[in-house]
């Protein structure tokens, strides 16, 4: 269990709370530090502008919080920079005796409290804690300096031996796994996720983290007797994950997929980023709920002004506390932008940089035509990065047709190719003609995202 840096950016109300936090992110601001015995909740007393210094808590299952500030933000800079503190190990929180302040909100926050009002500011806007940092004023102090470099130097050398070390877990989990029997880890797969999640936490693999955290749900989404054979996927995928971190530990793609993701202006600002400008088709946008107390907003969109299909995915994620978000996109939709990609041997993950509301040159309605080679589509991105989940790819006319055991499947019109369809889909595609089809390719299944039919296009929860 633990915190990491993305956490916090998405719980900070605007980016200047982020500012004002890394100035409070410190030692010396702090007293009291402590955690449960547990791990849930930790706290800290924050020295302020008054005689007494702030008491400031937080739960790091839900990053619920609260503190004895009288900020109109919530969270107020000093939730963010206790947060801040255990993300980055600054301080060590020892397990300590809960304070009865502690005790108290705690009580009050299951007998289900009032709510404090919520943010001030502009939520939506991007935060970067890095950036934040950054804009700290450096004092003209050559030896402050250096010994700043230095602690940077050895965080960073911390977070690699954290990272390989909990790499290191992760193989002897697997191998654990695959000596006490798949069917047994199907079965208590939710618990034992959850601690190997737990020790990525503590490693620094934030990202790898989560997805052990999602695993179960994966399994469990496959019919009973295909979840070994997923299992088997799913571990091997990890372990490959891990011994490409091993060989390239600098790679932009794999480090992203293990440990954390390069900021919005880290990757705006870098010149070698593949930058598309088009038109795009907003093909379909997934919300998920995580375990570990995130919400993922993915927005899948494809470029209509190219000969041969480009994906993007839009991902953002927020507390599942703060509720529910209106959506930037609505299925159909077709906007002109500018798209950055983030580094990849297929890039595919992008960030909305601009956008325009004249059409871009050369626009069409039409989709992109698909590949000719299904077979190549399907298998040539796992050779590219095999630790990955699930590709897009844009299917070539076909229908959709259930069996007599009522399971799905889309099958080819030319050469009779079929693939089963992992969820239900709108009743109107079922044998209906489809001209192309958007779906995720995902264990050996397909979930679709948009078809073109007779009628025009049809999103998956039309």
């Amino acid at each position: 269990m633990g915190i990491d840096l993305r956490a916090i950016e998405q719980l900070a109300t605007d980016q200047a709370s982020l500012k004002a936090a890394s100035g409070l992110a410190k030692a010396a601001k702090w007293s009291g530090v402590g955690m449960s015995e547990d791990g849930v909740l930790i706290w800290g007393q924050c020295a302020g502008s008054g005689a007494n210094p702030y008491r400031v808590m937080a739960d790091r299952r839900d990053l619920g919080n609260k503190c004895t500030c009288p900020s109109r933000k919530f969270p107020c800079k000093h939730v963010l920079a206790l947060l801040w503190l255990d993300a980055e190990a600054i301080l060590p929180f020892a397990v300590a005796d809960t304070p009865d302040w502690v005790s108290d909100w705690l009580g009050r926050r299951r007998g289900g409290g009032p709510a404090r009002t919520v943010p001030v500011g502009d939520a939506a806007a991007p935060k970067d804690a890095t950036a934040a940092r950054a804009l700290e004023p450096e004092a003209d102090d050559p030896q402050g300096a250096a010994r700043r470099e230095a602690a940077a130097a050895k965080r960073a050398e911390d977070t690699e031996r954290a990272i390989t070390d909990a790499l290191d877990a992760l193989d002897t989990w697997v191998t654990d796994q695959l000596r006490l029997g798949l069917g047994t880890f199907i079965d208590d797969a939710t618990a034992r996720c959850r601690r190997i999640a737990a020790r990525m936490v503590d490693g620094k693999a934030a990202t790898l983290a989560g997805r052990l955290d999602e695993l179960p749900a994966r399994l469990l989404s496959l019919p009973p007797g295909d979840r070994v054979r997923g299992a088997v996927v799913e571990l091997g995928k990890l372990v490959m994950l891990a011994r490409a971190f091993r060989a390239a530990p600098r790679d932009p793609e794999i480090r992203r997929a293990v440990a954390a993701s390069e900021t919005r202006e880290t990757l705006l600002a870098d010149p070698s980023s593949l930058r598309v400008t088009g038109t795009w088709e907003v093909l379909a946008e997934i919300v998920e709920t995580r375990r570990d107390g995130l919400v993922s907003q993915t927005t899948w969109l494809l470029n209509l002004g190219e000969s041969e299909p480009r994906f993007a995915m839009l991902l953002d994620f927020h507390p599942a506390t703060a509720g529910r978000r209106g959506s930037v996109f609505s299925a159909g939709e077709r906007l002109s932008g500018e798209l950055v990609f983030y580094p990849g041997r297929r890039p595919l993950r992008a960030i909305l940089a601009a956008r325009s509301d004249r059409p871009a040159a050369g626009q069409t309605d039409s989709w992109p035509e698909p590949g000719e080679d299904l077979s190549a589509l399907l298998a040539a991105p796992f050779l590219d990065a095999p630790w990955a989940l699930e590709i897009p790819v844009l299917l070539p006319p076909g229908r959709l047709a259930a069996d007599p055991a009522g399971k799905l499947w889309w099958q080819a019109a030319e050469d009779g190719i079929s693939l089963p369809v992992a969820a239900d889909v709108p009743r109107a595609l079922l044998g209906t003609s489809l001209a192309a089809s958007a779906a995720l390719w995902s264990n050996s299944r397909l979930t679709f995202l948009a078809a073109s039919t007779p009628w025009g296009r049809l999103g998956a929860d039309a």
